[in-house]
């Protein structure tokens, strides 16, 4: 047996539009009712305004108290009663002797019988109008005493029929619930036209379609990691979920302004980035800095006919762009070890070489030479900074210069025992700095005439310095600010970009409260200065070395120690 469906709840816009329609219905019979029962009051008091002035003009006419003195009044007040009652448009006039027997009416077999109703106030010289049931049927009447000299010598009646009373306000009534049918009719087509327009924007789901889907936007909005950000058309932030705050810095703090309702140029952001959330065309896979981050940032235009906001998605590559340095440093450590393996083929041949010519002391003073020399770079690296990361950097970035012609040189002032950095400062980002201002020096240096770096690492009172100058053309004083920024570089790109190097370096010294500036170097090039706050007790300055104290290092006249020659 097959279950019949349950009829799916009525759409959101489906259900406004009954509500709405019932509602308008609803306003529109009050109204009407009201009105006819207002107009029924009224035209009722119309009525009686009316007969109150008709009579006491009847009472009034000197013609008619000169017709009451006369032997046959109903012959003189019968003509006139029926011509007033024409001009007037009352349904009877009738003039009556005080004690109520009538001079006229408009039947005249009514004519000297007694008036049916109440005349006892208008004898005691008072006018009032009354609802009676007279001769005539049910009626709206005046009745005013005829005065002459303080005494009462008639009595006048004027009336309106109930029945021509109902039969304006019928009139009326029949017009305006014309009218209230019409206001009913373009009512439903208006609300028709708008709950359709409403029904396309819901999609034709109901309330709790709705709501549930609004829930579940809301759940997923602080499920995702990454960053979501919507702009309106205005660039206004219209929302932005946990992760969007977090990768931007905006609206965790205590007392910190909610981003949502700002524009995007108020958030504090880095202009480069907040120039591509701005951006109108979309952006894919665009790398920015943050002060404490590497963001990923993608953006895409919502639009319907019309502008109406940017979808703005951001990913932390933070951790992978930290990664990918330290593969880039071990990609060159391999490649310095295959390039050592291959010098070190050769010596081996020439020792094999020398050997079988017969040259066996020539033979070993060659491989003893070598070995001292390969030796001394070693100890002198060591001796000069004892961080092990960091000696390993200094010893694969030297190769690697080396290859490139570049004689890369630790200063005597170097000096950094191994455990003196704070857990608060890993090796990590050292590596960064310091591997990225090597990369970037290299750069410079190469193809010169002397080309030289110079790496100093030391440990300066509270804090690690660490400083890279090369013999290149130097930066332009215009661009001292400039060079720090992601995308900036002087050198044609190359397959993976530029300019992200020197930006790297500066977000990790930022990160530790430190600073990193660019001055003229003594070999006419530029300087690359970082100081990093050790966050402890100051360490003691380590002593100068003598060329000697290193195990067979060679000194140079400009008080660095060569670390550069191949060995």
């Amino acid at each position: 047996m097959r279950i019949p469906a349950l009829p799916r709840p009525r759409s959101l816009a489906g259900q406004l539009f009954a509500m709405q329609a019932v509602l308008l219905a609803l306003v529109v019979a009050g109204y009407a009712l009201f009105t006819f029962v207002s107009d029924r009051g009224q035209a009722e008091s119309a009525a009686r305004r009316q007969t109150t002035a008709v009579a006491r003009s009847i009472a009034d006419s000197p013609s008619v108290r000169s017709a009451i003195h006369t032997a046959d009044p109903t012959s003189h007040l019968q003509p006139y009663a029926l011509q007033v009652q024409r001009d007037t448009g009352v349904d009877f006039v009738t003039i009556m002797t005080p004690q109520g027997i009538r001079w006229t009416h408009p039947d005249p077999d009514e004519i000297g019988r007694p008036f049916l109703g109440n005349i006892s106030r208008a004898q005691r010289g008072r006018s009032f109008t009354e609802t009676y049931t007279g001769t005539l049927g049910p009626s709206v009447r005046a009745v005013t005493p005829v005065e002459e000299n303080g005494r009462v010598i008639g009595l006048v009646s004027a009336g309106i029929k109930v029945e021509a009373i109902s039969r304006r306000v019928q009139e009326q009534v029949t017009a305006l619930f014309g009218v209230a049918g019409g206001i009913l009719a373009l009512g439903a087509v208006a609300t028709y036209v708008i709950n359709a327009r409403l029904r396309r924007h819901t999609h034709g789901m109901n309330a709790d379609e709705l709501s549930r889907m609004h829930d579940y936007h809301q759940a997923t909005l602080h499920a995702v990691r990454e960053g979501l950000l919507m702009l309106d058309s205005h660039h206004r932030v219209a929302l932005i979920n946990d992760g969007g705050r977090e990768l931007l810095g905006v609206g965790g703090a205590a007392g910190e302004a909610e981003p949502v309702g700002r524009p995007v140029t108020e958030l504090g952001l880095p202009a480069p980035l907040t120039g591509a959330l701005l951006a109108a065309e979309p952006r894919v896979d665009e790398v920015h800095l943050t002060d404490a981050r590497v963001l990923v940032v993608n953006t895409s235009p919502v639009s319907g006919g019309q502008r109406r906001g940017t979808v703005v998605t951001l990913r932390d590559v933070t951790e992978l762009q930290s990664l990918m340095g330290e593969l880039d440093s071990e990609r060159g450590f391999t490649q310095a070890l295959r390039s050592q393996a291959h010098e070190a083929a050769n010596r081996l041949h020439t020792v094999v070489s020398l050997i079988e010519l017969g040259r066996a002391e020539e033979a070993v003073e060659f491989a003893t030479a070598e070995l001292e020399l390969a030796q001394a770079l070693t100890d002198q690296v060591v001796a000069a900074v004892g961080e092990p990361v960091l000696a390993a950097l200094l010893l694969g970035k030297t190769a690697q210069a080396n290859e490139r012609g570049v004689e890369l040189v630790v200063s005597e002032d170097s000096g950094l025992d191994d455990g003196l950095l704070p857990r608060s400062l890993p090796a990590r980002d050292l590596v960064t700095i310091l591997g990225n201002l090597i990369d970037n020096a290299v750069d410079a240096a190469q193809g010169g005439a002397r080309a030289r770096v110079t790496v100093t690492v030391c440990a300066a009172g509270a804090e690690v310095l660490l400083r890279v100058a090369d013999s290149g053309p130097g930066v332009d004083p215009d661009h001292t600010d400039l060079v720090f920024q992601r995308g900036f570089s002087t050198k044609p790109a190359g397959p993976g970009g530029r300019g992200l190097g020197l930006a790297l370096a500066r977000q990790a010294v930022l990160r530790h409260q430190g600073t990193l500036t660019v001055t003229d170097a003594a070999e006419g090039g530029a300087a690359f200065e970082a100081r990093l706050p050790l966050g402890g007790p100051a360490a003691a300055p380590r002593p100068r070395r003598t060329p000697g104290a290193a195990h067979a290092g060679t000194g140079d006249s400009d008080g660095t120690r060569t670390a550069g020659r191949s060995a």
